[in-house]
């Protein structure tokens, strides 16, 4: 099988890859410790390239990923298959996964605690996440007053209006 040898060149020495048998393999998308990683299996049926291969995501390295992410990963894959229908597609199909790794698991919780993550704000200041609360920041006392003052000839005062006094 041409396929074959040319996946076991490609990959040589990556070890990402694994030939779990002639016509099948796997392939982790990410680095061991990466919480994002996932593992792809992929296996040629007799009549592969001319049918899809058996694209499956079961292996136990992905059962942390949500069933619906393993699903719209097989789903987003499966059309990558289509449009290759006819070719030798595993490395395709392992390289687009690569390419792709963050669309794929941009919805995935990530869920390890691990002090790497504040390794990312240094030297960033923290942004708060939502505009609403920048914009409420952004006003001055002299504006919020106002807007205190024209809630009151409505008779409706904004929550919290007169929190400033009760500290004074």
């Amino acid at each position: 099988q041409m396929e074959l040898e040319a996946l076991r060149s490609i990959y040589e020495g990556d070890l990402c890859f694994r030939e779990l048998s002639p016509v099948s393999f796997q392939y982790r998308i990410g680095e061991s410790g990466d919480p994002k990683a996932f593992l792809i299996e992929v296996s040629w049926p007799e009549t592969y390239p001319q049918t899809a291969p058996v694209i499956s995501m079961d292996a136990f390295f992905n059962n942390t990923i949500s069933s619906a992410i393993k699903q719209s990963i097989l789903d987003k894959l499966m059309v990558e298959v289509e449009a290759n229908l006819g070719t030798a597609m595993t490395y395709t199909l392992f390289e687009y996964a690569k390419d792709n790794k963050e669309m794929f698991m941009e919805n995935q919780p990530v869920n390890t605690v691990t002090s790497g993550s504040n390794s990312i704000s240094i030297g960033t200041p923290d942004v708060p996440p939502s505009k609403k609360k920048e914009k409420k920041e952004q006003l001055s006392k002299t504006q919020k007053r106002k807007l205190a003052n024209k809630t009151d000839n409505k008779g409706e005062l904004p929550r919290g209006w007169n929190w400033v006094d009760v500290i004074k």
